[in-house]
């Protein structure tokens, strides 16, 4: 039955190939290599589009790679700041470094820091020579005081005191001493001490066996000292 339609179907077909059996076979030949040609060509685009895939995905990596390096220095170099929610991606990113007029700011207040650090050991050895300069002037007017002082008490043991006069003269003494006092200037007890060369000038040594060796018998002039300092050296007679 099979072949009683197939010979309605297609006579002239079959007619075809009985008469030319060669040229059916051909027709399959072509029609195979078409098919393996076809095949071969969606070969090469598969293998094609599959090398443009690893291609743009090496060049990703790449980028994600040289992105991550500068992320890392990012954390390392820098400060994060969040990025402005203006509808792009959000998160962290490094802090843009300074520009030229932070560079400046940075610059000068280190300027004014080490002009006021120099300004302050300026004022302080400035006060130090004032206070320096302060004290040679006052030991210096003090020894110039210092004979007017003498004066007045070799004048005072001469004169009798109940006189008006040497009563008023001995009232002036005793303020001026009264002010020397007040400066801090006071007077070295020398008779009767041990001598220290480092208060007493020994212009005199006499043997006297009623006192201790190296005792000062007598003050031959008084000596003062200011602030704790010697101005002038007391001259004293010492025993043997």
């Amino acid at each position: 039955m099979a072949g009683i339609q197939d010979e309605k179907i297609n006579p002239e077909e079959k007619i075809n190939q009985e008469e030319n059996p060669n040229t059916a076979a051909s027709d399959e030949e072509a029609k195979k290599d078409m098919d393996e040609k076809e095949a071969s060509e969606e070969t090469k685009e598969e293998k094609a589009s599959e090398n443009a895939e690893a291609s743009d995905g090496a060049e990703e990596k790449e980028t994600g790679s040289e992105n991550g390096n500068a992320d890392e220095e990012d954390v390392v170099d820098g400060e994060w700041q969040s990025a402005p929610e203006d509808g792009g991606i959000r998160g962290f990113f490094k802090k843009n470094k300074k520009d030229k007029k932070d560079l400046q700011i940075d610059e000068l207040t280190d300027r004014v820091r080490r002009q006021m650090a120099e300004f302050d050991n300026f004022r302080k050895r400035t006060e130090k020579e004032k206070a320096a300069s302060f004290e040679i002037g006052a030991r210096s007017v003090i020894e110039k005081i210092l004979p007017v002082v003498d004066n007045f008490e070799r004048g005072l043991d001469k004169v009798d005191l109940s006189d008006p006069f040497a009563d008023g003269m001995n009232k002036i003494y005793k303020q001026l001493m009264t002010t020397l006092e007040a400066m801090d200037v006071k007077p070295i007890e020398a008779e009767g001490k041990p001598f220290d060369p480092d208060l007493h000038n020994a212009v005199m040594h006499v043997d006297d066996e009623t006192v201790g060796e190296n005792i000062v018998v007598e003050e031959l002039q008084k000596g003062y000292t200011y602030r704790g300092t010697v101005v002038r050296y007391s001259m004293v007679k010492v025993a043997n």
